[in-house]
């Protein structure tokens, strides 16, 4: 009987040395993903730089030329709220100065309606706000431009075939504790995406 034990005891440890030759093929293999990823992620700097030079350059060179008139609506659109508000905001804000400075008891004319001080301060107020959302609108199209481009440039080599597979085998470990050997047995699961 433990003639057969030991027997059966060689057969389960050539099985383990077999499988650490395979890990050490699929680590060399994940080497190599790794080599074969850094282009992409230079694509993806190259399109964020050029987005932040120029918006709408990084999506030019991802080859999504849809995105480029979005982006510039998106800052004529800002910038004419930031244009027009900063033109009232300067008009009110002239006038509440020249009410302050004459002597008509703080009251200044304005489009042909005579304003009072706090009047025309709250009016700046307003319009200085509305200047203000544009000038931030801006800003955050600039941005999300340039972070577009940074995803886009990520995902250009995104594979999204209907090719999905996944692959399950059992495995086994043999490990020693300092008075015995052993074993310990599962299932490996493996998901292809391609």
């Amino acid at each position: 009987m433990s003639r057969y034990i030991a027997i059966l005891f060689i057969f389960s440890c050539s099985a383990v040395f077999a499988q650490q030759k395979d890990t050490i093929r699929v680590g060399d293999t994940t080497q190599n993903k790794i080599a074969n990823s850094k282009p992409t992620y230079s694509s993806a700097r190259r399109a964020s730089i050029l987005s932040a030079c120029l918006p709408g350059l990084g999506q030019a060179y991802n080859k999504k030329y849809w995105k480029i008139p979005i982006i510039y609506t998106g800052f004529v659109g800002f910038g004419y709220l930031f244009y027009s508000n900063n033109l009232k905001y300067n008009e009110y804000r002239n006038a509440l100065i020249q009410s302050q400075q004459s002597s008509n008891g703080g009251y200044a004319i304005v489009n042909d309606i005579n304003w009072s001080t706090t009047q025309l301060q709250s009016q700046k107020l307003i319009y200085k706000k509305r200047r203000d959302l544009g000038a931030i609108g801006m800003g955050i199209i600039y941005l999300l431009n340039i972070i577009d481009a940074n995803v886009d440039g990520h995902l250009k080599t995104f594979d999204v075939s209907d090719d999905l597979s996944i692959n399950v085998e059992p495995w086994q470990n043999l490990y020693s504790n300092y008075s015995e050997y052993k074993m310990s047995y599962g299932l490996s699961i493996k998901i292809n995406f391609k």
